[in-house]
């Protein structure tokens, strides 16, 4: 968990300015279906953590 928030806020959440609550939601929502289904993870065998379950 520590290195999805710290992905979160270096990739996401420090180089946006929000302008609502809804806006800063929608956008942690659409970067977290971005980190499961499309980000690679190195730790994982350069695929995606969905993959990496699936194939489990």
């Amino acid at each position: 968990m520590e290195s999805f928030f710290r992905s979160l806020k270096s990739e996401r959440v420090y180089l946006t300015h929000y302008r609502s609550y809804k806006e800063a939601r929608t956008d942690v929502f659409d970067y977290i279906r971005f980190y499961n289904h499309q980000r690679r993870h190195s730790t994982l065998g350069y695929v995606t953590p969905v993959e990496y379950e699936r194939g489990r």
